[in-house]
């Protein structure tokens, strides 16, 4: 039996406890007194990307884990620590010095640097496959067991920013931005509460992991390649998961959500246009402003930036878009719920759906879904759903999967769409990539960090239990943390706290 299989089986009782331990952290107070719930989730950016050098802001919050020479991480119980880069000042007033390193194609290295652009490009590598090689060049497969997180250079070298002769290769992967580059991300860091253990749900893209925040599972999806809107767009239906979606669970017990877009509702993946703007879920981003103004948020609301789909520019911060022009949109949601009469009980939840092929050097741990491979018995490239039933509910007869079958092969040649998934291949039993996450709310606890592991179905499971009982998706909300160390419910100790405002891009550095 190859290491992957024995450690899998010595493994289900340690990841079966940990989902145990990541349930019971706890907030001060009543959960219930939460009213509304706000999720906005950006694009492609990793932890270290944005806040790597958050514990070394000059008189910041946070401080770092260890000074460089001395690894280490954060102990449990300080939540000033940030596990962000190992970095030093090169003098006491000059430029930050970081030692996290990749090995590029060329035989040298990359360290991680300080971004020159907002508007990287091209696109790196945040596939299936290379993410998993970004995890563990050599063995991409046990990235479970084994993450030096060693192959993000030479795989976009490879892929994406490929190296020419004589040609300055960007390496923008190992870059970050700082304080001075994301003036309002940064402030918002120190002012409220954050986790340096939050991860996306899967080891890939934008639709897997947003599905994940949707429904729980990407079931069996690889890639956003297979996302189809639904007609009139393309005349297709859309993707219906058979353990359902957290839009079915809050529609069964009349809980009133919203879905406020800027050009494209991500609900419509698993909606029809009948079911999203005939009930009034779907509704367009200015009406946000409205309800927000007036204290008519609804319990549960997404709010969405634009994605480039239609005539809005994009703000959504996948590059190449300006990332300040994403900064400058999430400012103006975050304002709008600050001076709206709903900011005293509500809580907006800030985060990222993927790491975009950014660096980052934390490990990701196992998927807290009680020690089993998948949320549901679906496996890579192995997709069911309930599109044309009872054939579409059986492995691999789901709608639209030949690219993830294609991919669950190509890092894995002995995947089968029907056979039991091989032990010895990447599954979904391990979370994705870190990326930034704040909580914004007067019931944050300030400037404070948590080290719990969340993900996105962290944030279905604070839906769940504020407003549906025992209800659950998978076994990854069933098993997922709900975050409520961030907060302090009798107190409210961040209700006056102030919001700033982001700067608008520059003309001249905005981009094309």
């Amino acid at each position: 039996m190859k290491l992957r299989a024995i450690m899998a089986a010595s493994l289900l009782c340690s990841i079966a406890g940990v989902s145990y331990l990541a349930s019971t952290a706890s907030a001060d107070g009543d959960i219930t007194k939460v009213k509304h719930i706000v999720v906005v989730m950006q694009e492609n950016h990793s932890f270290d990307n944005y806040f790597g050098v958050l514990p070394y802001v000059p008189n910041g919050a946070y401080h770092a884990a260890n000074p460089p020479g001395n690894p280490g991480s954060c102990p449990a119980n300080d939540h000033q620590c940030v596990e962000g880069l190992r970095c030093h000042r090169d003098g006491p007033k000059g430029p930050l010095v970081c030692i996290n390193k990749n090995r590029d194609d060329e035989g040298g290295f990359v360290k991680s640097f300080h971004e020159k652009t907002f508007c990287n490009g091209p696109d790196l590598d945040h596939g299936w496959v290379g993410v998993h090689f970004e995890g563990n060049l050599n063995h991409p497969n046990d990235t479970l067991f084994s993450m030096p997180n060693d192959g993000y250079v030479f795989q976009n070298d490879l892929t994406e920013q490929i190296d020419l002769p004589a040609t300055p290769d960007p390496d923008d992967t190992m870059g970050y931005y700082d304080q001075g580059d994301l003036p309002f991300y940064y402030d918002l860091a120190q002012s409220f509460a954050i986790d340096d253990h939050y991860f996306c749900s899967v080891l890939g893209q934008t639709f897997p992991n947003r599905s994940y925040l949707m429904a729980a599972t990407s079931f069996g999806h690889l890639t956003t390649s297979e996302f189809v809107p639904p007609g009139p767009f393309t005349g297709t239906d859309p993707y219906i998961p058979i353990t359902g979606t957290i839009f079915d669970l809050l529609d069964s017990h009349a809980v009133v959500w919203r879905d406020y877009f800027s050009d494209f509702p991500q609900s419509l993946a698993f909606r029809t246009i009948a079911e999203d703007f005939g009930h009034g879920n779907a509704q367009p981003l200015s009406r946000f402003f409205t309800d927000a103004a007036a204290g008519t948020l609804p319990p549960v609301s997404f709010v969405e930036s634009a994605f480039g789909v239609g005539a809005v520019t994009e703000n959504d911060e996948h590059p190449p878009t300006d990332i300040k022009r994403g900064q400058l949109y999430v400012s103006q949601v975050v304002n709008a719920l600050r001076n709206s009469p709903n900011w005293k009980d509500t809580v907006l939840f800030f985060t990222y759906d993927e790491h975009g092929g950014y660096y980052d050097h934390l490990a990701t741990p196992a998927a807290p879904q009680g020690g089993e491979r998948t949320p549901d018995g679906i496996g890579p490239g192995q997709c069911a759903d309930l599109s044309a039933p009872p054939g579409s509910e059986a492995l691999g007869g789901g709608t639209n999967c030949s690219i993830s079958q294609a991919l669950a092969v190509q890092l894995c040649a002995a995947a089968n769409p029907t056979d039991p998934f091989p032990l010895d291949c990447a599954s979904f039993d391990q979370l994705g990539i870190r990326v930034p996450f704040i909580a914004v709310s007067p019931f944050s606890k300030p400037h404070y960090v948590s080290h719990t592991a969340g993900d996105h179905t962290s944030l279905i499971a604070f839906i769940e239990k504020r407003f549906l009982g025992l209800d659950h998706l998978t076994l990854r909300d069933a098993n997922a943390s709900t975050l409520e160390d961030l907060f302090d419910f009798d107190h409210s100790p961040s209700l006056n706290t102030t919001v700033s405002q982001a700067p608008a891009p520059s003309p001249s550095t905005d981009c094309p």
